[in-house]
Order: C-alpha cells, then sequence, then structure tokens
C-alpha cells in the first residue's frame, strides 16, 4: 500500500485553486454579460398609438415637462413635419428607440486582445446610427464640442445590463406633437436581452424643459431572417409657401388644444402635464377638475356648457 503523500496533495489543492481564481472572472463576465447584438424587430406592444400615428396635440399627459416646454407645445403646429428641413430630421438616440425601426447591434472587437471595443446600433427609420465606446479610452468632449443627432456615447455593463450614457444631443423633439427636448440633455439606456427578447429602458434628463426625468421602454423580439431595407430621405416642397414662413401658433391662438381632451373626457387641465401627472395620486385632483364638452360621435349630438367628473 502506498504510502500517503501529503506534499503532493496540498500542491494539487493549491493548483487548483489558482486556477479557480483565474477561470472565474472568465465565468463570471460570461454568465453576467448577454450581449445585445443580433437582428431586432421593434414590437407595439407599449404606446402603438403614440408610436405609430403620433402622439395627440395637446396630449401631454405623464410628461414631466415645465412652464418653458408648455409654452413651446401649445405654439407648435403639426405643419412643421412638412418643411424641407425637418421632413428629414433624423430621431435623436433618445428618441429613436421609439420609433417604427428595426434594430440592428453589431460589436467591434480589438483582434489582439479579443475585448469589445464598442457596439453600434442602427434604426431603420432615417438610418440613424450610434457607436457605443467601451474600451474605456473614449472620454467624453468638452461641452463646445459640435452636438448630434446620436450624440456622443459611452457603455458599461452592470450585471447583465448594458447601460448606454449620452451627451451632446442635438435639440430634437421627444413626440410627434411638439414635445420638445434642449441640446443640453443627457440619456441613459438601460439594454437588458432576456432570451430572443430585448428591452431598452431610456431615461432623459433635460434641465431645460423637464422638471424631472422622462423614462419610457421599448421591447424588440429577436429576428434573425430580418432585412433591413435602406430609408432614403429627400426633402421636398411638400406646401407652397414664403421661405421665411415658420408654421406656429402665438399664444393662445392654437385651436387644437383642447381637441385631445375632449375627445376622451380627460379634464383640460390635466392634459398640460408636468411632473405631478405621472404619480397615482394625481387622480384624486383629476376626479374634482371640470371637463370640456364631449367631442360627439358620428350620429350624436355634442354636449353642451362645462361638466364636473363622476368617476369614483
Amino acid at each position: 500500500m502506498k504510502r500517503f503523500d501529503r506534499g503532493k496533495l496540498i500542491s494539487l489543492l493549491a493548483g487548483a485553486a489558482l486556477l479557480f481564481l483565474l477561470l472565474a472572472p472568465l465565468a463570471t463576465v460570461a454568465r453576467a454579460q448577454d450581449d445585445p447584438s443580433g437582428d431586432w424587430q421593434v414590437t407595439f406592444f407599449e404606446d402603438q398609438p403614440e408610436r405609430l400615428a403620433g402622439a395627440e396635440m395637446g396630449d401631454y399627459l405623464g410628461m414631466p415637462i415645465n412652464a418653458a416646454a408648455l409654452q413651446r407645445v401649445q405654439s407648435w403646429s403639426a405643419a412643421m413635419v412638412e418643411t424641407p428641413e425637418d421632413q428629414c430630421r433624423e430621431h435623436g438616440a433618445d428618441y429613436g428607440w421609439r420609433g417604427p425601426s428595426n434594430l440592428r447591434i453589431w460589436e467591434d472587437v480589438d483582434r489582439a486582445t479579443q475585448q469589445v471595443i464598442a457596439y453600434h446600433t442602427h434604426l431603420s427609420a432615417y438610418e440613424a446610427e450610434q457607436t457605443i465606446w467601451m474600451d474605456g479610452k473614449h472620454h467624453e468632449p468638452p461641452p463646445w464640442a459640435p452636438h448630434t443627432w446620436q450624440g456622443f456615447s459611452v457603455g458599461h455593463w452592470e450585471g447583465d445590463t448594458l447601460v448606454v450614457y449620452t451627451t451632446h444631443l442635438k435639440e430634437n423633439w421627444l413626440g410627434l406633437n411638439g414635445l420638445p427636448r434642449s441640446d443640453q440633455a443627457v440619456a441613459t439606456a438601460h439594454i437588458m436581452r432576456h432570451g430572443n427578447v430585448l428591452t431598452v429602458a431610456e431615461i432623459t434628463y433635460d434641465p431645460v424643459y423637464m422638471e424631472q426625468p422622462l423614462i419610457r421602454t421599448i421591447d424588440f423580439v429577436e429576428n434573425p431572417q430580418m432585412q433591413m431595407q435602406p430609408w432614403p430621405c429627400e426633402p421636398v416642397d411638400e406646401v407652397d409657401r414664403p421661405e421665411s414662413e415658420v408654421p406656429s401658433y402665438m399664444p393662445g391662438k392654437n385651436p387644437f388644444l383642447t381637441e385631445f381632451a375632449a375627445r376622451y373626457g380627460v379634464p383640460y387641465e390635466a392634459t398640460k402635464g408636468g411632473p405631478q401627472t405621472m404619480y397615482p395620486e394625481y387622480m384624486k385632483k383629476v376626479k374634482k377638475m371640470p371637463l370640456l364638452p364631449r367631442v360627439p360621435r358620428r350620429g350624436q349630438q355634442a354636449t353642451s356648457g362645462v361638466t364636473s367628473t363622476t368617476t369614483k
């Protein structure tokens, strides 16, 4: 019977422990980081009317806007989107996720280290492309650096969530009803993969037009057979108007601001938005607000006068 060699056993255990320590970080990374690369088809389970036909004029419920933003949306005209300057306006990095866009994500890998240098996203609408730097070597440019539709983005992993921080965005809108977003805004996207479903939680922080962050989510479903088609866009003169004319309304002259409230039986005061409209407690105030006469459906007569809510 061979004699037990305690020294060899200790050496084997020490070697196994060292190997475990070397491989454990790699196993943790592989388990924690769900690569979002792939072809993703957009879904419209959330906010379908707003994301396709577009948000209605006068509907700013749940939007944490301030008085400056309210003044802008109340003077905004839907005819703005038909002007040559705005026909091909690219959706910003914080709003583009919510558009009628399929999504493609791919990675750049350093050949020597096999580490991910950057992720790239391509949205079909307006062919918007965003670069998300992951190597830690690209730092935020100075404030005076040029702003673009997609801005400058860096990313890092928090568990299995890819967190993207974006700055240097050009002024743009957050909805097709004139909801503005300034060029001082920053955005954070949390990209989460669950098998064949990709969820993006987008947060916009705008010190100019918002009193609180705006948080919205979007879902995509993986589609390996998806064909991404080009999105050519060439502005044309859709309406004959003087070059100096900008579609807009003077304060108090927009005739469409009350249509949403009247059509859906929502108090007009509530449709002006503000951070208070985001919270359930606001319903107590809504129940005490007056309603506008309802817009009649075909074959019905309009109600007259101002009424009070009766919801319990």
